[in-house]
Order: structure tokens, then sequence, then C-alpha cells
């Protein structure tokens, strides 16, 4: 495994070769590095991937200026027109650092949107969806000993598990979008998919059993964990096609109640509303 205003109409047509490059990831993390160093709750290419993912999966497109400030930010959507031209966000160092990033972003989005809705059958498919998730584990584990930090159960995050919390980071931040549909089949469908998600949220409790960064490193993540990495890809599959099966969410109208034919007319006349405008 390896280590974007958004457009729903750019996702049919994303370019398989505009897959981002280890360069555009190293540019990616040299970005939000330099962020860090001045927002310290910058978080990691791996949750902002997971975050992302989520976003290509929600019932609705939601924009930059309501996603960026929450993954990058203090969370408070940005007050936008519409049809104006994307301005420098507070949480850029300047113009051309925010443009390289939401290029990056978006070829990204186009990418995993791109891998949803390509019909796969088996995760060796080489269109399956990747994530950019990390075993930092075996990463320490294949230093020279002499050169491994020490290593306290749950200090270092497991295989696939800051994806995965990037994932849910997203959904819990817009409920409403994620609420269950009322059909009941469906519910569970989004439920069990959530489900499979969360389970990589939690710490690798298993035996070791294989070592994800390199194929001759010492074991650093179990066979369980492998599996439920499997079956969190299919259920991001599965939600993809949920959400876009049922559409976005459609509002329901409250009709606000007529007075009755005694009252005071609501507009304030002092009649009663029959002799008014209930006439």
């Amino acid at each position: 495994m390896t280590e974007a205003t958004q457009d729903s109409s750019a996702q049919e047509g994303a370019d398989p070769a505009r897959a981002l490059s280890p360069q555009d990831l190293e540019a990616l993390d040299d970005i939000l590095d330099e962020m860090r160093a001045r927002l310290d709750e910058t978080p990691q290419w791996e949750f902002c991937d997971g975050f992302l993912t989520a976003l290509v999966c929600s019932r609705r497109a939601i924009a930059p200026t309501e996603y960026l400030p929450m993954l990058l930010g203090d969370g408070e959507p940005i007050q936008w027109p519409a049809d104006a031209p994307l301005r420098r966000l507070p949480m850029f160092a300047d113009m051309a650092q925010q443009e390289r990033f939401l290029a990056l972003w978006q070829r990204r989005f186009d990418e995993v949107a791109l891998a949803l809705d390509t019909p796969v059958e088996a995760l060796d498919d080489p269109r399956t969806l990747e994530p950019e998730v990390m075993d930092v584990r075996g990463a320490l584990l294949a230093l020279p000993e002499a050169e491994r930090p020490a290593m306290q159960d749950g200090e270092v995050p497991s295989f696939a598990q800051v994806w995965a919390l990037g994932f849910m980071f997203a959904v819990e931040n817009w409920p409403e979008d994620w609420a269950p549909p009322r059909d009941r089949e469906q519910a569970q469908w989004l439920d069990d998919a959530l489900d499979s998600i969360v389970a990589l949220t939690e710490d690798d409790t298993g035996k070791p059993a294989v070592n994800m960064y390199t194929e001759d490193g010492p074991p650093s993540v179990s066979e369980t964990r492998v599996e439920q990495f499997g079956e969190a890809i299919w259920a991001v599959y599965d939600l993809r096609q949920l959400w876009k099966s049922l559409g976005p969410r459609v509002e329901t109208l409250r009709k606000a109640p007529e007075p009755g034919r005694n009252d005071p007319c609501w507009c304030g006349s002092g009649k009663k509303f029959k002799k008014c405008h209930g006439a």
C-alpha cells in the first residue's frame, strides 16, 4: 500500500494518468508539515485521505469552504458566495500553497471517485481503491534494532487506523448527511458498512503475522487486521453505491398552520381572520 474543489461531473472523466505520484504525495506531506509548524493540530496525510474518501462517499457534495476548516482549521465554515472566486483561506501560508494543495487534493478526489465507480470483483484488481495507509509499526520494526524507538502498546497507530479515523471524522461532523435512510434494508446496509470502517479505528491487538511496510520485515500486522482492511475497502464501495442510489437528501417543507377563522388575522389589521385575509 502507498502512503479537490469537489465536482461530481469531473469524476466520470477522471484520468488514471493523473493519479498522485510519490513526488506528489511528498509535496502534500511537505505542505502539511509547513502547516503543522503554524497549526499544531494539522493532521497527517493518511488522516486527510480517509477524510477525503468519506467526502467522495458523502450523500451531497460538500464545498471546500465547508470541509477545509473542519479538516485543517477551526471547524467554522467560511462564508463565501458560490459564484465568487476562491481567495486565500486562513490555514494556508500563501495563495501558491493553497492552489498547489487544492490541485493535488482534486486529483486524489477524482482518483478515489473513479476507483469507486469502476466495477471490480477482487481486491487484487489494479483498478481497486487503494487507500493511502501506513504500517507505522512495520516501518519502525524494519529499522536496524539499534535504531528502533521503544514502542508501547497503543502508542504507535495500527495499520490503517489513522485513515479510518479520518474517514469517521468526516462522518461524525456531518451527521445529517450520514443519517440512516428510512428504508430498513438500506439503513442496515449503511450500518454494516460503517461498522467495518469503525473496526479499523480500534487498535490491532492480534498476533502479528505480516509486515505491510516491507515484505521481508518483522511481523507487525495481524491476519485479522488484514481481513478487516479488506472489509473496509468493500464497505467504502457500498457507501458510495448507497448514497449515489438515493441521491441528495430532500428537506421536508413544513407549512405554517393557518389561524382559525375567528382568530385575529396575521396581518395585524385587528380584524378576525375570516373577515380579513381569510375572506
